[in-house]
């Protein structure tokens, strides 16, 4: 492991730039998805691309991002590369399964390493989202994280993005509360992006918790 550990970063098509919104609308200019949990159902530590499956209303959300003109990208963990189950060769595959669902990002910012590693990537960090930010020509404040777990949101507040929250049955209690932006799926996320100075919040009530440990979802 390097002294200095950096995220991957992985581009898009050439030529996609900013979206041309109002910032003071609060409409973004870039919207990135956590991956596992979010985009896709979460296969602990999975390398194997057959595995992949979207997550409900993925697809449409994904879309409705684009279709306003608005760039995408991917922020994620995946420990598993540190923890020996994961190669690089790997992870980019699912991110190829991915796009052939999805269509293509415009970035890919992947924090390969572990908790003990000491780097500033790893979500709750803010280092993918503002390395995303970067490569996308973007300022963090300008850009929106939609992710399933606290981490996730805890990483765009740190680096001053946006955060939504798209709670699923393994989605803590206490992740929900501290959310400042919690939506029921990923379209109705997108939607209070899109719509201006939107900030509808769901009761917590109506999201179930998480009832165990789920450390494949901490990734």
């Amino acid at each position: 492991m390097s002294r200095h550990p950096t995220p991957w970063l992985i581009e898009g098509p050439r030529g996609t730039t900013a979206a041309p919104h109002d910032g003071a609308q609060g409409i973004p200019a870039a919207v990135l998805f956590d991956r596992d949990g979010t985009l896709v159902e979460d296969v602990p530590y999975n390398g194997d691309p057959a595995l992949v499956r979207l997550a409900p209303t993925a697809r449409s959300a994904v879309e409705a991002v684009r279709a306003a003109g608005i760039p995408v990208g991917v922020v994620s963990n995946q420990s598993g590369v540190a923890r020996g189950l994961l190669t690089r060769v790997q992870v980019e595959a699912v991110g190829r399964r991915v796009e052939e669902l999805l269509g293509p990002f415009a970035v890919w910012a992947i924090c390969p390493h572990g908790p003990g590693d000491g780097c500033g990537c790893r979500k709750p960090a803010p280092g993918l989202v503002l390395a995303a930010c970067e490569r996308l020509g973007v300022p963090a404040g300008r850009a929106a994280v939609i992710g399933d777990i606290g981490a996730d949101t805890d990483a765009a507040r740190a680096a001053g993005a946006r955060g939504v929250l798209v709670a699923t049955p393994v989605t803590r209690a206490e992740e929900i509360e501290a959310a400042d932006t919690v939506a029921p799926d990923l379209l109705t996320a997108v939607g209070l992006l899109l719509t201006p100075r939107g900030t509808a919040r769901p009761a917590a009530a109506a999201c179930a918790p998480a009832t165990g440990s789920g450390e494949g979802r901490r990734r």
